[in-house]
């Protein structure tokens, strides 16, 4: 009786720290969000394949597969990156093509192997961040003071 609305409540919340986060977020930092959708997307995916959820596995699968490719493989710039982002190309179409077989096969396996990559993939891109300090995302940021009066922009049209 009360589940909907609250969850409902919680979703929007979620939504919106989401999305701030996304309009605040480095380039570099958007890629490492990037990676953790698709790391959430297919640790779901493993738990509806043992909760024998077929509707939902495919959706979680088929999420991580568009990160993958609309968000992170999208992103290569093969001119600047070189030998790197054909690799990296390379690598994600694989991935792909992976998490496709998985999801038509039941394979929890395949979901575990793409999911190991992609954290090895974030590992790395955390290491050469820019700031290694900004994406700690271990550490909650600083709390905020409600009370505190807050700095106003205004804007003359």
């Amino acid at each position: 009786m009360f589940g909907s609305p609250n969850s409902h409540g919680a979703n929007a919340y979620a939504k919106v720290g989401i999305e701030t986060g996304v309009i605040s977020a480095s380039p570099h930092k958007l890629i490492i969000m990037l990676y953790d959708g698709a790391i959430t997307s297919l640790a779901n995916a493993t738990q509806y394949m043992k909760d024998n959820d077929i509707p939902a596995k495919g959706y979680s699968i088929s999420k991580a597969i568009a990160i993958i490719e609309t968000g992170l493989r999208a992103s290569l710039d093969k001119k600047a990156g070189g030998d790197i982002a054909v690799s990296l190309d390379a690598l994600y179409e694989y991935m792909s093509n992976r998490l496709l077989q998985a999801n038509l096969n039941n394979q929890p396996e395949g979901v575990i192997e793409v999911q190991n990559l992609l954290r090895d993939l974030k590992f790395s891109w955390e290491a050469i961040a820019p700031n290694n300090n900004q994406l700690n995302t271990d550490s909650p940021p600083p709390p905020i003071d409600a009370l505190e009066p807050r700095r106003t922009t205004l804007f003359k049209a």
